[in-house]
């Protein structure tokens, strides 16, 4: 970890302002340091704590690390899917706290839409890169939001993508990553279903607010990579258990989801248990656990969101943008 000023001065961050000045490939590697740091037990992370609400929820994540510099961050997330709709605003909401864990002092507010689609998508690259097909030409999406967009950037950038089918529910939103896709120079269509968006792809991306599973075990080919990170509270599911039981599961948190996301749903259906699990993505990227080995063995990235990388982005960020003197900031009174 970077060293960090001692002074009292708290840097105010936009999305506007990280996404300027923070590139994709960075967030890949601070994600993947911050699964070592997982594996090695240098990272600590509370349970997550979630406040349902009438139209969404709030999800609390926070992370602390173990050696000096020690830093804690503390993520709030708003997460209503009616929003777009309903109020023209963005789906997830809330804000990162980077603070040093020695002093107590809060170093930055940051607005964590933008740090959390990256850190998101950059974990299911990490997880990709040992897991997937490395000749990957063909890419699913399910679900065409923010999330979506994030993952189609960093797989292009690291797989030979060639072709891509997209579906959502709104269907505006499966146009416009449609188009996004195009002016990437990539071949490709809206589906009219998960299913037909999944047929023939290498990659899947499932990225929704879905209460009941998407996909089941004849949706998805042989060999593929699915990162499934939309089931990031206890009521979402997006694959079929039966999915799962058929899969090699790889989850970012085995204690995360074994109580959130689509391992959840599999485990109390009692159709797996947890010593069928393939291993956590710290295991895989430490190399206790093997990656793929066989070109046929489909694998499930259930991707519930660490705060280890919540935490190991606000620091790159913060690194990044501390002496920018554009960035406004506030003095806590002496």
């Amino acid at each position: 970890m970077q060293s960090h000023a001692s002074g009292r001065s708290t840097l105010l961050l936009s999305g506007r302002h990280i996404a300027a000045r923070v590139r994709p490939g960075e967030y890949i590697r601070a994600v993947e340091a911050a699964f070592r740091g997982l594996g090695a037990g240098a990272l600590r992370t509370p349970p997550v704590v979630h406040i349902p609400a009438t139209a969404g929820g709030f999800h609390v994540k926070s992370a602390i690390g173990a050696e000096a510099p020690r830093l804690t961050s503390v993520k709030v997330n708003g997460n209503f899917p009616g929003n777009p709709g309903r109020f023209g605003l963005p789906t997830v909401q809330g804000f990162v706290a980077l603070l040093d864990a020695e002093r107590g002092t809060l170093l930055a507010l940051m607005d964590s839409a933008e740090i959390t689609a990256q850190r998101t998508a950059g974990s299911s690259l990490v997880a990709a890169l040992r897991l997937a097909c490395p000749d990957a030409e063909a890419a699913a999406f399910v679900g065409c939001g923010v999330q979506a967009r994030s993952h189609l950037a960093m797989l292009r950038d690291r797989f030979p993508l060639a072709r891509v089918r997209c579906f959502d529910t709104d269907a505006g939103n499966a146009a416009r990553f449609d188009e996004r896709a195009k002016r990437l120079g990539l071949e490709s269509q809206v589906a009219g279903s998960p299913a037909e968006a999944c047929r023939g792809a290498a990659i899947v991306v499932t990225s929704t607010p879905s209460r009941t599973a998407l996909l089941g075990p004849d949706d998805v080919a042989a060999g593929s990579f699915v990162a499934a990170v939309g089931a990031d509270s206890p009521d979402k599911q997006e694959l079929d258990p039966e999915l799962m039981r058929r899969s090699s599961v790889v989850p970012d948190v085995l204690s995360q989801a074994v109580a959130m996301g689509d391992l959840h749903h599999a485990l109390a259906a009692g159709i797996m248990t947890a010593a069928q699990i393939h291993g956590d993505l710290a295991s895989v990227v430490t190399g206790r656990v093997r990656g793929r080995t066989s070109a046929d063995e489909v694998f499930v990235f259930d991707s519930t969101g660490t705060a280890a990388a919540d935490l190991a982005a606000a620091e790159l960020v913060y690194t990044t943008l501390r002496n920018d003197p554009d960035v406004p900031r506030f003095d806590f009174a002496p």
